[in-house]
């Protein structure tokens, strides 16, 4: 009885330290702010800003890509270069799979909060209970440049992949090979991942689909010198920042599309009208938009 006494009052007094050390920290708004930022060095200077030996790692993709306008469907394939310009070796990368978003297992659907008003329509009663559309990246290959399979790891909306040697610093180069598909989300649906940024929108009337894009192709984590590898997983309600890099992507879709995208047009002639090749030549040297202009 008296080794249980002691026992209790030994862990009394370690909680009553961590209440007492907690309650003398300072919570001020105006407290010195020097726990947040991290000692200057030769990567950062004392205010964040870019130091001396300051360092981005590069990446650049080389994605083709085709819609599915039967099956509401993307496939694609990559090659990425990775270029590790940090001071580190590195044994594995991380890449996002941002449209694991609306997978079954989700993290967003499992802590995502609703409430239930004074009237809620079968749909969107639907939509709370039911998370079984079959949405995410589906990995049909990770491979290096040779074709030989590399080791992956998918957790959820992150992947890693393991390198059978280490990158070294400053130079060390890999290319990968990723293929991929997956099914695009009713964004009208609240049970087809309708939170989905990305989607498609039916219009019945005479049965065509618009397609909003987003999120789309694995894409490398940021590796930095602040935090390491970003790997936190995605809940569809923030964007992380990914390496700068240079992309080429042929985009294919039905001879009835039209697409919208960023980036410069390579085969303007191949794919416009001829009405659509002249507004398009005219527009470059535009001084003004809309209906003021030809090239509107």
């Amino acid at each position: 009885m008296r080794r249980i006494n002691q026992i209790s009052t030994f862990v009394l007094l370690l909680t009553g330290t961590a209440v007492f050390a907690q309650q003398n920290t300072d919570q001020s708004k105006f407290r010195q702010m020097g726990t947040e930022f991290p000692t200057a060095n030769t990567y950062r200077t004392a205010s964040g800003a870019p130091g001396e030996s300051y360092w981005q790692q590069k990446v650049d993709y080389d994605i083709k890509v085709e819609l599915d306008d039967e099956k509401q469907r993307i496939m694609g394939k990559e090659v990425i270069t990775y270029t590790n310009n940090s001071p580190h070796p590195l044994t594995y990368l991380w890449l996002q799979l941002d449209q694991n978003v609306v997978h079954p297992e989700s993290d967003t659907y499992k802590t995502a909060t609703n409430k239930l008003g004074e009237r809620v329509s079968a749909g969107q009663l639907n939509g709370m209970l039911d998370n079984s559309f079959d949405g995410g990246h589906k990995i049909e290959y990770v491979k290096d440049i040779t074709g030989k399979p590399l080791k992956y790891t998918i957790v959820k909306t992150m992947m890693r992949v393991d390198l059978p040697t280490a990158l070294v610093p400053k130079t060390g180069k890999i290319q990968l090979q990723i293929g991929w598909s997956y099914n695009i989300n009713d964004r009208q649906n609240p049970a087809l991942g309708a939170d989905s940024r990305g989607g498609y929108e039916l219009f019945p009337e005479d049965g065509n689909y618009l397609y909003t894009i987003t999120q789309w192709f694995p894409r490398l984590a940021v590796y930095d010198d602040y935090n390491g590898w970003q790997h936190k997983q995605f809940l569809g309600q923030g964007e992380f920042t990914l390496p700068f890099g240079n992309y080429t992507v042929a985009i294919t879709v039905p001879s009835d599309h039209i697409i919208a995208a960023t980036g410069a047009l390579q085969n303007a002639k191949e794919v416009l009208t001829a009405d659509q090749l002249k507004r398009f030549e005219e527009a470059k040297t535009a001084t003004k938009t809309g209906r003021h202009c030809n090239a509107g």
